[in-house]
């Protein structure tokens, strides 16, 4: 399905949000990591679910130090009114020309061009991993979260800023003969 494959770099875009902004990926990821979940189409009761349990999890996306990015095939006009209507707190991208989705592998056919899957992206700009369910739609922020969890702890501990020793890691002293 994707034109990357975990562990790449994913390609750098730039689009519109639902303010009318052009942004592109490279500035969020300059912050930290981004979940990048493409949604067929604003306004359907499967992507308002979706785009509102990303929009419940702030709190633990912030701890994460992630920034969510939903981006759909609308116009920023529809996405706007999305945002508004279901008080989501994140961009909504418009990708209405589909080069966003090739590029990364989730366009499809169709009334809805745009297939429901989620990319977790580290900071670094590599994919961590790609989340794919079509119709469970609290499965991409749960998931995402976990996958953040697990890449901030791996790098935590690589870096050596939280090293939590556990007693059976604990080297015993050398016995004295």
């Amino acid at each position: 399905m994707a034109d990357v494959a975990i562990g790449e770099v994913v390609p750098d875009f730039e689009a519109v949000t639902q303010a009318g902004e052009a942004v592109k990926l490279s500035d969020y990821l300059a912050r930290g990591p981004v979940v990048l979940f493409f949604y067929p189409k604003a306004m359907t009761p499967g992507c308002t679910k979706e785009n509102c349990h990303f929009r419940d999890l702030q709190a633990e996306f912030d701890d994460a130090g992630a920034t969510r990015l939903g981006i759909s095939a609308d116009k920023p006009d529809l996405q706007a009114k999305f945002a508004s209507k279901y008080d989501l707190d994140f961009p909504l991208l418009s990708d209405a020309d589909g080069s966003i989705a090739r590029a990364f592998g989730a366009s499809r056919r169709g009334p809805l061009f745009n297939r429901r899957v989620t990319f977790v992206i580290g900071a670094d700009g590599r994919l961590l991993d790609i989340i794919k369910s079509e119709l469970n739609m609290e499965i991409h922020a749960d998931r995402a979260l976990e996958i953040l969890k697990n890449a901030n702890a791996v790098r935590r501990d690589e870096r050596g800023d939280r090293h939590v020793r556990l007693e059976a890691d604990t080297p015993k002293p050398a016995r004295r003969k």
